[in-house]
């Protein structure tokens, strides 16, 4: 099949292309310039870098038309602070710029379509007590951008999201966004980090989910992909051991973290910002345990299991490439 890839080379945009490749499709990317490092894919995969909520609406219609499949790997993560209300910018970026996008894909003809979203919408509906929609603005957008695209889609495009938990691994030409994190567990400080735990995945394995969702996923479907459930000890233990510097953790009361997060929201908001996921209410979410079982979805898509640990080392050896670089 024909394949556009928008977001082909961020991280996981990069790593449903190779999978893609491997198993015979035809891949386009588009994406923000620059090229995050040369030669990143092979030379069947064409690329244009361009800004595409910069494209009009010919230019857009004129490059979809003719694929069978696009793959949406863009728009705007967590990890953002907007400017307050963050409410508008998530809702633009994750909503409105992504239903535009498939709008013009549906009217060129394309016949599939693949989102990617967070596995903070399968715990909003698992645990409604929390309201998680209410409290944070990244995780009402996403919840917001399942239920347009699958109205959108209808009989006539079969449009499918992945729910996707935290990833790991590295690519070419990118530190991954693990690199605080990586940097404080290789310094000498003492570990603090909160009870609680998450799923986690490597981002190879992400990228078969992905090409699974191209060959076979469900019009209005969300499937929850992933791989281990690990506690926060348990996932720091294995960086630990990576680094060659095993830690204790040391779990700080709820009460404290809570009034850590109060400071950090009021600095936000002194600043004029506003967080996607409210940081005194994310405290409650932190410190539960984000598990789930992905053997419906890896039985749906067909993605494999295992390679996290391989997953956790590139981590590290792609975070601490710059410290090495900047002391040479």
């Amino acid at each position: 099949m024909r394949v556009l890839v928008v977001g082909g080379t961020g991280f996981l945009g990069y790593h449903a292309v190779l999978e893609l490749v491997r198993r015979g499709h035809q891949v386009s990317v588009i994406a923000l310039p620059p090229m995050p490092s040369d030669h990143i894919f092979p030379p069947s995969v064409e690329v244009f870098l361009s800004n595409i909520h910069n494209l009009n609406h010919g230019m857009l219609l004129s490059m979809l038309k003719g694929q069978d499949v696009v793959v949406y790997a863009a728009g705007a993560d967590d990890r953002v602070v907007p400017k307050a209300p963050a409410y508008l910018y998530f809702h633009k970026a994750n909503v409105e710029d992504c239903l535009h996008f498939f709008s013009i894909a549906k009217e060129a003809g394309v016949k599939r379509g693949v989102f990617l979203g967070s596995y903070f919408c399968h715990f909003a509906k698992l645990w409604p007590e929390l309201h998680l929609a209410e409290h944070h603005p990244y995780i009402e957008s996403r919840l917001e951008q399942e239920e347009a695209l699958f109205k959108l889609g209808g009989n006539e495009m079969a449009i499918c999201g992945l729910r996707l938990p935290y990833i790991f691994g590295s690519m070419p030409g990118r530190t991954p966004i693990w690199e605080p994190l990586i940097k404080y567990l290789n310094s000498g400080w003492w570990l603090f980090y909160p009870r609680g735990g998450t799923n986690c995945v490597s981002a190879v394995r992400v990228g078969e989910a992905i090409a699974g969702a191209v060959e076979k996923g469900q019009a209005g479907h969300s499937y929850l992909v992933g791989d281990e459930n690990l506690s926060w000890d348990a996932l720091l233990s294995k960086f630990g051991v990576i680094l060659g510097k095993p830690k204790k953790v040391l779990h700080l009361p709820a009460f404290i973290l809570r009034l850590a997060a109060l400071g950090l929201k009021s600095i936000h908001r002194l600043q004029g910002r506003e967080s996607g996921l409210d940081p005194v209410s994310y405290i409650t979410l932190q410190t539960r345990n984000t598990f789930f079982d992905p053997i419906l979805s890896r039985k749906a898509l067909g993605y494999g299991q295992g390679g996290l640990d391989t997953a956790l080392k590139d981590t590290v050896d792609a975070c601490l490439e710059i410290p090495r670089k900047e002391a040479g």
